[in-house]
């Protein structure tokens, strides 16, 4: 062997080894500050409804009054998810999630100050508008950077921003406002947001994801997968929230738990999603169908056992945890699906997810509460959840079925099968 090439060989490939290296890191760096947005974004979404009471006595109107704020909010992530997705389809992604953090960030600074209930409503309705765009096209940046083998995982890291701010950043946020100002509470969400942007500045790479353009981005909707894979989300993933929605009063009247206690169940269901970010990027990494179909069956058995183990504290608060980490689990396989089903609509159809998880939200609240209103008790919405997780398994076969079948159809020659 050629002693001098022999050492010049190993000097590449150790320059190689630490190229790989220090581009793995930067990648994760990457991943890391996107789902700090996500924490942000997560931590503003659902504080609020924590945040009520003081809202609703500091600008002088009723609670329910005060609820529109939350429905503002959600409105924007419905209606600024595809808007977005379709009207800035020709925007480097990097450009284009740091303009959303940006934009995340001024809606909640406007929060901050907005002087009336009317200025906060439009304020919340505008800091809505990048939330879904937002953990679309980080979904999309993360799988592009961890590669095939690694997107299921990298899209649940990112979503894991969403899971742990129910664990850290709600709490934290609830007891400040409580403590000080609704305002200081937004305050650090604020700060969050801005200390998003100067780590996605620094720390995300251009990515070399092809840019499209409006009508190619709105051509998702004329593909049937994207449909069926958006209906399973909006149908299994809403008795999730049918149990979510009332879960403070079920555990006080009928788990007989205290007040005190709710929050530390809170805790513990936002560490059930964290863990179910993890599990469900893997196993969608293994089989995205088998993780989808898994999740909603798991659905439908825990949200059932819910509804009969609710009176035992114990039994009703380790369920809820499962639920939340199985109803967790489901997010990343639904996002690798619609990836795998858009073609060259990316962007539109990623960020359709989050606006079909908000239509979930308000789905599953509305049957809940109308099986409460006809005087089934508060152990009703789990038996809703449970029906619901059944039809979304339903939707998500039937959509099987049918690219089965076109796929067959295109496998065979002219005139038929021979």
């Amino acid at each position: 062997m050629n002693e001098v090439t022999g050492e010049w060989g190993t000097r590449d490939g150790a320059a190689a080894l630490h190229r790989r290296v220090e581009s793995s890191t930067r990648n994760a760096l990457a991943v890391g500050a996107m789902a700090l947005g996500g924490f942000g974004i997560g931590t503003t979404e659902f504080a609020a409804m924590g945040l009520l009471p003081d809202i609703a006595a500091d600008l002088g109107v009723t609670e329910p009054v005060a609820g529109h704020v939350i429905a503002a909010y959600a409105l924007g992530v419905v209606v600024g998810a595809p808007f977005i997705a379709a009207a800035f389809a020709r925007v480097p992604r990097r450009a284009l999630l740091i303009g959303l953090m940006v934009a995340f960030t001024v809606g909640n600074a406007l929060s901050v100050f907005a002087p009336t209930y009317g200025t906060l409503v439009a304020a919340r309705f505008l800091a809505g508008l990048p939330h879904g765009a937002f953990f679309g096209v980080a979904a999309l940046v993360a799988a592009h950077l961890a590669g095939p083998q690694g997107r299921g995982r990298a899209v649940g890291r990112v979503l894991m921003g969403l899971s742990v701010a129910n664990v850290v950043g709600v709490p934290l946020v609830t007891w400040l406002g409580a403590a000080m100002n609704w305002r200081y509470a937004l305050g650090v969400v604020v700060l969050i947001g801005a200390v998003t942007v100067i780590a996605l500045l620094a720390l995300l790479p251009s990515v070399d994801i092809p840019a499209t353009n409006p009508l190619t981005e709105l051509g998702a909707l004329a593909r049937p997968q994207v449909w069926f894979a958006l209906l399973t989300g909006v149908v299994g993933f809403g008795g999730m929230f049918a149990v979510y929605t009332y879960i403070s009063t079920t555990l006080t009247s009928v788990s007989g738990l205290g007040a005190g206690s709710v929050p530390v169940a809170l805790a513990i269901y936002g560490v059930g999603m964290t863990i179910g970010n993890v599990v469900g990027g893997r196993a969608a990494d293994r089989s995205v169908a088998r993780s989808i179909a898994g999740s909603l069956i798991a659905l439908v058995v825990l949200q059932a056992l819910f509804s009969l183990f609710a009176p035992q504290p114990f039994a009703a608060v380790s369920l809820f945890f499962l639920i939340g980490l199985t109803a967790s689990a489901l997010v990343p396989a639904l996002q690798t699906r619609l990836m795998d089903v858009a073609g060259e609509a990316q962007t539109l159809a990623a960020t359709l997810n989050h606006s079909a998880l908000n239509i979930a939200n308000a789905l599953g609240a509305f049957l809940g509460g109308a099986v409460i209103a006809a005087g089934w008790g508060y152990t009703a919405p789990a038996l809703v959840g449970s029906a619901l997780a059944v039809a979304g398994l339903a939707v998500f076969a039937v959509g099987t079925l049918v690219a089965r079948r076109g796929a067959r159809t295109v496998a065979e020659p002219v005139g038929g099968p021979r």
